[in-house]
């Protein structure tokens, strides 16, 4: 593994744990045991939701798993031989103890030149969208892999390990008390500096709504008060049920299938989550809330800001007179993907919004996250330390 010269310390934005079998289940009370099941299917493990088998993750044993930076080539240079997934990912690997314990992750991160990294889990993505009409069922399991998340990914009871680690327990906002209490006992009981929230519409019993309508006021308050981040990693948003009625088929997503409709379609969530940050107000209601969106990119927010700036102009008293850009660029931070143009991003938020993130060890993001410095070498050191740590460090106050 080659080494890059750094004038500063790394703090990474996205890195990725991946579950063992009981990550779900573990802490789940026992009349929803059922709801989570593994099952042999010819011969390979899957996970099986409220009985319906999911493919959206295809391996969820994570036993055998991509190569950390797999697809760089596919996101550099495209694909223009019109290779196969399973071509481009090549050949897979048995999953190491860094993957799952976070003493092993902790010396990979000193190879990786990794000072400190968020710590997001894999397998979250599907819960909610597959549960979305059982909300007492989605804070069940979100409340159970948060336990097995501090169990096997804290210590001495604190979400940070070593001062390094920094896990990201889930809040899921279906019952807003519960997302609350929840939310309490992440951050204030046990230590969690960040917390991650689907960048999707939400799920309740009278059917689905934004998180960012006076409904869900008490817990954005609350977040306010503890001066947490709320970061919004791409997830399973269930926007795949409009492709599929395009498509004329009833199909989940399946992130690692080629469908040129949904890859045309892919930022809309994110899109319509910042979106709704503004036009259902909570961004005016809460000023102080800080948002950090991770792994969606960053090719959609010029588009939405110059949307958003189109209809303001058209309609200032649908934002209560306030713009809606201000509110963003305010609130929002962004980590782009590295293969986009960081020069362009930092002069449209300001380097201070800018966060570096690697996806390690997922086969989308990069083997050797330190190399991302070279995307940034152009800029001023000053500013390169902000993007590949320093604004991150100051968001959690660390």
């Amino acid at each position: 593994m080659s080494k890059v010269e750094l004038p500063y310390q790394l703090f990474d934005a996205d890195n990725h744990l991946y579950e063992t079998k009981e990550a779900l289940t573990r802490h789940l009370p026992e009349k929803y045991k059922g709801a989570i099941q593994y099952v042999e299917i010819n011969g390979r493990t899957k996970i099986a939701v409220l009985g319906q088998i999911s493919e959206y993750i295809p391996n969820p044993t994570f036993e055998v798993v991509a190569r950390p930076g797999a697809m760089e080539d596919y996101f550099k240079h495209g694909n223009p031989e019109g290779k196969s997934r399973r071509e481009i990912f090549g050949k897979s690997m048995k999953a190491i103890d860094a993957f799952r314990d976070p003493e092993a992750r902790l010396k990979v991160m000193d190879d990786l030149q990794l000072q400190r990294a968020l710590m997001f889990p894999t397998l979250a993505s599907l819960v909610e969208e597959r549960m979305r009409h059982h909300p007492e069922l989605i804070h069940a399991v979100i409340e159970s892999l948060n336990r097995w998340m501090l169990d096997d990914w804290g210590q001495d009871g604190s979400f940070v390990h070593s001062g390094r680690i920094f896990t990201v327990p889930v809040i899921t906002l279906p019952i807003v008390e519960r997302a609350i209490d929840e939310l309490n006992w992440a951050v204030v009981e046990h230590g969690a500096k960040a917390i991650l929230v689907r960048p999707a519409p939400v799920p309740g019993f009278k059917g689905m709504r934004s998180f960012a309508l006076p409904e869900f006021d008490p817990f954005w308050k609350r977040v306010q008060e503890l001066d947490a981040l709320v970061t919004m990693h791409s997830s399973d948003s269930g926007y795949s049920r409009f492709d599929a009625e395009w498509d004329g088929s009833d199909a989940e997503m399946l992130p690692f299938q080629t469908n040129t409709f949904a890859m045309t379609n892919q930022w809309r969530p994110v899109t319509d989550a910042v979106a709704s940050w503004v036009c259902h107000g909570a961004l005016y209601r809460f000023p102080d809330l800080k948002i950090a969106v991770i792994e969606n990119g960053s090719a959609w927010l010029e588009p939405l800001l110059q949307q958003l700036s189109d209809v303001y102009k058209k309609a200032p008293e649908g934002f209560g007179f306030r713009d809606p850009i201000e509110a963003i660029k305010r609130s929002l931070y962004v980590s782009p993907f590295w293969e986009e143009d960081l020069e362009r991003l930092s002069q449209v938020m300001g380097e201070d919004h800018v966060l570096f993130g690697s996806d390690w060890p997922h086969p989308e993001g990069l083997a050797e996250p330190a190399r991302y410095i070279n995307e940034i070498k152009d800029m001023p050191v000053a500013k390169q330390a902000k993007i590949m740590g320093g604004n991150l460090a100051r968001l959690l106050k660390v």
